[in-house]
């Protein structure tokens, strides 16, 4: 991939950290604020519990001055199995502050793909929340075939497609602000089905209620990429999403893309310090593309480790160590949040 990146961005016209033109544009930052996460094998559990006071302390910080923050959480919908606990437990606590809101993510986990209750599961989740919602996405990464992701149920893009359409019915009907949608991870290569058969399924009811998608993205984490090509990698990651993509489901160019999950690791041979500039790295390349591509936000991924002194790739995504200590990346996440948050401006690109 990487030793194509130059010759693509140029054929494309491609600036990585290109100048944001509108400064108009509004673009939400947010954050997972938990610590436990799923890996390729499934749930992995934090080393320590949260602490409440500290989480509270990171996010106020974080959000500074900003009008809106968002605070992702995960609920999921089983029904002939105990579906998994909502992570993280006790967000309620984060709300406090003015423009705090929900970033909720329905995860269907039924695995049988029944979707009897589904519907009726997801208007719940929105009556529940009401006016603390900032948004919600329907199902969890559906083109990803991994056992703790939604990819992996049978019967996934109906659920979606019907999901969307439920929560925003929902929404409308409670005259809520919160925006409707879904996300998914990149493709590479035409050979993908997931876009094409979704738009298969997706008709007008569909993409009237869709407000976003979503795209995870971990660049420089499952494949390498060196740190000078990093902005680089982000923009060509973007650029297919958008034009690859979407355009194969009858995702028009108007619907708002969000960065849902990214993040950089720490770990054995991946310093703190690097974490820091990697970040800084795919959050200007991210803002440099968000006028070009209608890029209105980004969450990070995450608030804190599983395991600090873990050996695997998912133990140290956080900003903060398992014992709420803070990385490097904590004071340039926060400082991003301040420059770019409120609005986009001409000339932040790098």
């Amino acid at each position: 991939m990487v030793g194509s990146l130059k010759n693509w961005c140029d054929t494309k016209n491609i600036q990585p950290g290109g100048e944001v033109d509108d400064g108009r544009r509004q673009f939400r930052f947010g954050i997972y604020p938990g610590a436990l996460l799923g890996d390729e094998r499934g749930i992995l559990h934090p080393v320590r519990p949260d602490d409440p006071r500290a989480v509270a302390e990171a996010l106020d910080e974080l959000q500074g001055a900003e009008g809106e923050f968002l605070v992702r959480v995960y609920r999921s919908f089983a029904a002939t199995v105990a579906a998994p606990a909502q992570t993280p437990d006790g967000w309620e606590a984060y709300l406090g502050r003015p423009g705090r809101k929900v970033d909720l993510v329905l995860q269907f986990r039924e695995p049988t793909g029944g979707r009897d209750g589904w519907e009726s599961f997801v208007r719940g989740q929105v009556r529940e929340l009401g006016a603390r919602l900032g948004s919600v996405q329907i199902c969890e990464e559906p083109n990803a075939d991994l056992p703790v992701l939604d990819g992996s149920i049978p019967g996934v893009r109906e659920a979606l497609v019907a999901g969307v359409v439920a929560a925003k019915e929902e929404v409308r009907a409670l005259g809520l602000s919160a925006a409707v949608g879904f996300n998914a991870v990149p493709t590479f290569g035409p050979d993908a089905p997931f876009w094409d058969a979704l738009g298969e399924l997706a008709d007008r009811r569909f993409l009237d209620a869709l407000d976003y998608v979503g795209l995870d993205f971990f660049p420089d984490v499952f494949r390498p990429v060196p740190a000078e090509r990093l902005a680089e990698a982000t923009a060509w990651v973007l650029h297919g999403f958008r034009h690859g993509d979407l355009p194969r489901a009858g995702i028009g160019a108007g619907v708002p893309i969000r960065i849902t999950e990214n993040g950089w690791p720490t770990g054995p041979g991946r310093t703190e310090q690097a974490q820091a500039r990697a970040l800084e790295a795919v959050v200007r390349a991210v803002a440099g593309q968000a006028a070009a591509l209608n890029i209105e936000g980004y969450t990070l991924f995450a608030l804190r480790d599983a395991d600090s002194r873990g050996a695997s790739l998912f133990h140290g995504f956080g900003l903060l160590r398992d014992d709420h200590t803070r990385k490097p990346a904590f004071e340039t996440y926060r400082g991003l949040i301040a420059e770019l948050g409120p609005r986009l401006r001409a000339g932040s690109g790098s």
